[in-house]
């Protein structure tokens, strides 16, 4: 299978994956606003994905909704068997995913350096930006 099919099936797996986490728990303590499926990766045969999610929260909060999420992992695979039109339904295993704060600790750390602005050369002016 080409790299470009496997990176579609990805991304479709991941858009159809995040918008079930609305339907998937519907009436349950767990807010799917702070869920957010950051990554899918499908392997070459089509028969396992790994979905990475990121969770807001305290650590005992993640735990608790990755749980939840756990759980209802057949849910979220009979519904890429109804939405996707694919050979082989892959079997989904859910893992969280810390990019996202460890990419704001390093904004942060950013926020915090102390660097001047630089000055405009001499005998430059500033050029405005074109539209």
């Amino acid at each position: 299978m080409s790299v470009d099919r496997l990176s579609r099936v990805d991304s479709l797996l991941k858009r159809v994956i995040g918008e079930a986490m609305f339907r998937v728990f519907q009436g349950v303590d767990v807010n799917p606003g702070c869920i957010t499926v950051t990554e899918v990766q499908c392997a070459k045969n089509l028969r396992n994905a790994t979905v990475r999610v990121s969770i807001f929260g305290d650590d005992a909060e993640k735990k608790r909704v990755l749980g939840h999420i756990i759980r209802r992992t057949h849910e979220f695979e009979r519904t890429v068997n109804r939405e996707v039109r694919m050979k082989f339904t892959p079997q989904l295993r859910f893992e969280l995913d810390y990019s996202l704060e460890k990419g704001d600790a390093v904004l942060a750390l950013l926020d915090k350096l102390d660097i001047p602005q630089e000055a405009p050369q001499q005998g430059a002016t500033p050029q405005e930006p074109q539209a």
